[in-house]
């Protein structure tokens, strides 16, 4: 009896692996499994055999879970895709081959995947919003991406930049300043300890300290349903912001779908509000959908596509790099 074909899809971030298997007509099974050690990044970027290593065992898992299957098809898509991805051009394709007999391989940016399980396959624009932000559009022709460059050149809205924002805010108040908020001051201070002016040697030095700064941006998102005006100016700002990139990774045309998604989502209204209305300030013309599903939905999505040769997302060596 010949096994039945499933297909693949791994999320990789800097909270780790996550991957699922699919079934060929997109529906995802349940119980994804999850390893919480982010992959390496070396000098040819994201680390080939590290996520191979950590794959293989996770695959295996699922197939006996599922009590057997036929691998047809893998869609990964991974965080610094995009510019860290010669590595896993260059090696994860034949690894996965080697292992598992699959010869339909496609690598894409976290942010292709956000797509596609946001919107699938129709043209539009998702904005993914975490800890950093990307915007990223397509009308089916080639790609179209804003912001993405990190909390340091980028990022713009993000909680990242909404938990840095809050930060100085704090620190205006702490040195006696204007603009200044006693309100964000005092979340600071419960969070990171007194006096505040520790703060940057509990952050600078850290590795992950868009994490760290991200980690502010719900107290931000309190204040501001608290009514103090510099959180509600700071959340105002991130709305233009996030509201720029959505407008700038549009197509042309401007009528489009525009999705939101990420985990920066959950301030609520006090960041909905007025991203809604900076939205449609920027593109009236433009419809807001609810995202579909989420990037391990999107990366499922893919690889259903890859493997009816359904795929229609623009092919891009850095963004959606399919093998063979």
């Amino acid at each position: 009896m010949t096994e039945p074909a499933v297909v693949l899809g791994v999320d990789s971030g800097g909270s780790g692996l996550r991957a699922v298997l699919g079934v060929p007509d997109g529906l995802r099974r349940p119980a994804p499994v999850r390893s919480k050690e982010p992959v390496r990044t070396g000098p040819r970027g994201i680390d080939a055999r590290h996520m191979s290593e950590q794959l293989t065992p996770m695959i295996r898992q699922l197939l006996d879970e599922a009590g057997g299957g036929r691998l047809v098809a893998v869609a990964v898509g991974a965080a610094g895709m995009a510019t860290l991805g010669e590595d896993l051009r260059a090696e994860l394709p034949s690894a996965l081959a080697e292992s598992f007999g699959v010869r339909r391989v496609a690598l894409a940016a976290d942010a292709v995947t956000a797509y596609a399980g946001a919107l699938g396959q129709r043209p539009g624009v998702v904005v993914a919003a975490g800890t950093g932000l990307i915007a990223l559009g397509t009308d089916l022709t080639a790609w179209r991406r804003a912001d993405g460059w990190g909390h340091l050149l980028g990022d713009c809205g993000s909680g990242a930049w909404i938990g840095r924002a809050g930060l100085e805010a704090a620190m205006r108040a702490f040195d006696g300043r204007r603009g200044g908020s006693a309100a964000l001051r005092a979340r600071a201070e419960d969070m990171f300890g007194e006096p505040l002016s520790g703060l940057p040697g509990q952050i600078y030095p850290r590795a992950d300290r868009p994490a760290v700064l991200a980690a502010f941006a719900p107290e931000v998102g309190r204040c501001a349903a608290d009514g103090d005006p510099v959180a509600v100016g700071v959340l105002r700002e991130a709305a233009g912001h996030i509201a720029d990139a959505a407008a700038a990774a549009c197509p042309a045309d401007g009528a489009c779908e525009v999705a939101l998604t990420g985990g920066l989502l959950k301030l609520g209204d006090v960041l909905l509000g007025p991203l809604e209305a900076r939205l449609t300030e920027r593109l009236p013309h433009a419809r807001r959908v609810p995202a579909a599903g989420d990037p391990l939905d999107g990366a499922v999505r893919i690889a259903v596509d890859l493997k009816a040769e359904t795929l229609k997302l623009p092919h891009d060596p850095h963004l959606l790099y399919v093998a063979g």
